[in-house]
């Protein structure tokens, strides 16, 4: 990637450039794109949403993880991005992911600026997600909720958003094979609807810098 994620008043700038309301496509993407054989006739997806929260530190934009706790019923030990199910108290999905992010990670609303939202994702597993993207500060006083989430970390952005360190797995599923996006990083494996949502991130910058 170039330099426009150096420092962050400028990563800050270029994505709200990137992420306004005419820069993103309204085409929504699927865990079916790559195995449209498998994709039901019928699909009633729940509303979610989650933060794609990138930080600083001395090496530059980090984004930050979540490993989901391994007792949950749905998605156990996974890796995924903060968030959840829109609830109908919610008032919009933005209010909703804010709301996630303080109860798993204890992100503080005050300590998170939303820069905007990719295209929807929807997945095999029943829910339509609304990734927002945001610039997050005090990461160091965030603290996982041990009954949501096991673990919080941090990947470089640069490394996410490289499309050499994205492959693509197929398993047989049903009768079918069924393939999805990983990113492999150390111990973790991101895979499925979070790496889509980061290839769908990674095309998103690649096509602004081409433009």
């Amino acid at each position: 990637m170039s330099g426009i994620f150096e420092s962050e008043h400028l990563l800050k700038q270029k994505l709200s450039d990137l992420l306004g309301p005419n820069k993103i496509s309204k085409e929504r993407s699927s865990d079916f794109d790559l195995s449209p054989l498998l994709k039901p006739q019928k699909n009633e997806l729940q509303s979610a949403a989650v933060l794609i929260p990138i930080t600083f530190d001395n090496d530059g934009p980090l984004v930050i993880f979540t490993r989901r706790a391994k007792h949950l019923r749905n998605h156990a030990g996974q890796i995924a991005f903060p968030g959840g199910k829109v609830e109908e108290s919610d008032s919009s999905d933005m209010q909703a992911v804010i709301r996630e992010c303080f109860e798993e990670i204890h992100l503080k609303p005050a300590d998170v600026k939303i820069l905007g939202m990719l295209a929807q994702h929807d997945t095999v597993t029943g829910y339509s997600i609304s990734p927002f993207v945001g610039l997050i500060k005090n990461h160091n006083k965030l603290k996982p909720e041990l009954s949501e989430v096991s673990e919080i970390f941090k990947i470089p952005l640069k490394f996410l958003l490289n499309k050499k360190n994205m492959q693509i797995q197929n398993y047989k599923f049903n009768g079918y094979q069924r393939r999805y996006y990983t990113i492999p990083y150390g111990p973790y494996y991101i895979w499925g609807a979070t790496a889509y949502i980061i290839k769908t991130f990674s095309d998103l910058v690649e096509n602004y810098e081409q433009a």
